[in-house]
């Protein structure tokens, strides 16, 4: 670690309050580049960075910059800021997002949809906006694989469209490739049916099984982003545990866009610490964050009232 002595030498000057605060750090990382990063993410990603998130901050990016040989944060951010085609943001961007999933998480959701699912005609699509490493969008397929009877795989009875922000989640999502430990929750017929057990190297693995898999796709999307390149209408969005990490006009903004993308009697599903102002007059509590669009709406986005909440817990640490 480097002393007082090294932080003299590198900045040629007295140490700063900012500096002080790196002592016992290899890396400087002042308020100032903070309060940068926090603005950074905010307009890149949405996610609004408490203030007390600067140990945690520190501890996701400083890999990165010892990769990279550099020393003191503002120099990265100098590399960022002002360069929005640049390779790194995506790294960065990655970095700060958290990805914390289960199967089947918050089962209580799942009933809900199999049950929709078996009420819907034709094929069924969902989208997964916030997919992280598979674990939620393999969960929505077996329980639509479930519902609609074992011929749904062959007849190609449903799709799940999953997208996330985070590049390096979506590259684990896709390959399907588990611990055997994250299953020990299933039941044991579920793992049989929709899982491979790895032999030789992947000993302890789990892979989702192919016919499953063939009925998702991943892509990578910015809920931000002012163009989504996905098409509806869906039968079902989960965009469960992320809405809390953003301020009340983006809330706001995408559940407005959320709601064209929906068929008549389609389902919006939130994560546990979220919830929809119930003055809401577009969209109608269906469930335990479940919402669904009052018979005969057209869709449309104005007159949405929110308030998204975080009412317990911490699912995704940004």
């Amino acid at each position: 670690m480097n002393r007082l002595s090294s932080l003299h030498q590198s900045s040629g000057s007295s140490v700063s309050s900012d500096a002080r605060a790196s002592l016992g750090r290899d890396l400087i990382l002042t308020a100032d580049d903070f309060n940068r990063i926090r603005a950074l993410i905010y307009q890149h990603a949405g996610i609004v960075l408490a203030e007390h998130k600067q140990e945690m901050v520190y501890g996701r990016l400083a890999k990165r910059l010892r990769q990279l040989g550099i020393r003191h944060f503002g120099d990265y951010l100098s590399r960022l800021d002002g360069h929005p085609d640049n390779s790194e943001w995506e790294i960065f961007i990655n970095a700060l997002t958290t990805n914390l999933t289960a199967f089947f998480r918050e089962s209580h959701h799942f009933p809900l949809l199999a049950k929709h699912a078996r009420q819907c005609q034709g094929r069924m699509r969902v989208w997964c906006a916030a997919s992280s490493t598979g674990e939620e969008p393999y969960s929505i397929a077996m329980t639509l694989n479930d519902a609609l009877g074992p011929s749904s795989l062959a007849q190609q009875r449903f799709e799940v469209i999953a997208t996330d922000i985070d590049t390096e989640a979506l590259a684990k999502a896709r390959a399907g490739i588990y611990p055997w430990e994250r299953l020990a929750q299933l039941d044991d017929d579920l793992v049989h049916r929709y899982f491979l057990r790895g032999k030789g190297s992947r000993q302890g693995q789990v892979r989702i099984h192919p016919d499953l898999a063939s009925h998702l796709s991943f892509s990578s999307l910015n809920l931000l982003s002012s163009h989504w390149d996905l098409t509806g209408p869906f039968d079902a969005i989960f965009c469960r545990n992320v809405l809390i990490y953003f301020d009340e006009a983006t809330q706001q903004r995408i559940l407005g866009r959320f709601i064209p993308l929906l068929k008549p009697n389609g389902l919006l599903f939130l994560g546990h610490s979220e919830h929809i102002a119930a003055q809401s007059t577009v969209l109608l509590r269906c469930g335990q964050t479940v919402y669904g669009l009052p018979p005969g709406s057209k869709r449309k986005t104005h007159g949405l009232t929110t308030e998204v909440k975080k009412t317990s817990g911490s699912p995704k640490e940004s």
